[in-house]
């Protein structure tokens, strides 16, 4: 892993994302190698390269503490094309301090993450007026989230860092996606409650994006694995109704359960 530091001109940018008006990235890369990541389509980087560098933008707090000055309040996503709890932010902690100078200006924040090491920030979320901390979680079976979310926390990390966040009185939320194509309608049940048990208001539903070189990548990552390889091939490109019943099912079980179910598919 290459571990660059770079300077940045901007900290916030315009967000076309629902709910966000701005979204802040502190390092561009990520540790995490998820093998159906978008963000190299996204950022025009090639596939090979992602994975293998992240940038360190050793001084995007200054950058964001003088935009705060001049900026409309809104939402800021942190992070976007990124995950902002890595694991270089154990040493560097940019996004700490960007929540930091966030909270003098009290803008909303929205983390989205799959690192359990934003518990560390509790203590700075928990005193801004609106925070929003949501979990990305694809599946509940940690091996298969080995595979293909290598250096990611393991899931049981994650539903402990969304109970805690609930605890502490901080708006939680699941991303539940994309969705495994491992993942029947049968356990549809037990992981909405699951998410609930966790203390979430809400849950984001995504199928699994194949952009130009994601299926590639993944068909790499578990052709190892037989069975898995196999269904995978089955929901994603034969059962054309996969994806479908799934968002079905998702949505009819949240609104027995009524929780709130927000579908991106």
């Amino acid at each position: 892993m290459k571990i660059r530091e770079v300077m940045c001109k901007t900290a916030l940018s315009p967000s076309r994302l629902p709910g966000l008006t701005y979204s802040l990235n502190p390092y561009k890369g990520c540790q995490h190698n998820c093998a159906y990541c978008y963000v190299p389509n996204v950022l025009k980087i090639s596939r090979k390269l992602w994975g293998s560098f992240v940038d360190i933008k050793i001084n995007i707090p200054l950058v964001l503490s003088k935009e705060l000055k001049k900026k409309k309040p809104g939402v800021v996503g942190i992070s976007t094309v990124t995950d902002p709890y890595q694991p270089v932010e154990n040493k560097y902690k940019l996004t700490r301090y960007c929540l930091e100078q966030l909270l003098k200006h009290d803008f909303p924040v929205s983390i989205q993450t799959k690192s359990s090491l934003v518990l560390r920030d509790l203590d700075v979320l928990s005193r801004f007026s609106d925070a929003e901390v949501i979990l990305s979680i694809a599946t509940l079976n940690d091996d298969e989230r080995q595979l293909l979310e290598p250096d990611s926390s393991s899931i049981e990390k994650r539903l402990y860092a969304l109970k805690e966040c609930a605890k502490a009185k901080i708006k939680t939320g699941v991303f539940f996606g994309p969705i495994y194509p491992t993942i029947s309608i049968d356990d549809i049940p037990k992981m909405i409650d699951t998410f609930i048990e966790s203390g979430v208001s809400k849950i984001w539903i995504d199928s699994l994006n194949l952009k130009p070189g994601i299926w590639e990548n993944v068909k790499q990552t578990i052709s190892d694995n037989k069975e898995m390889y196999t269904v995978f091939l089955k929901n994603v490109f034969e059962d054309k109704e996969y994806y479908k019943s799934l968002s079905e099912e998702i949505l009819k079980i949240g609104k027995e359960r009524n929780i709130k179910i927000i579908d991106a598919f």
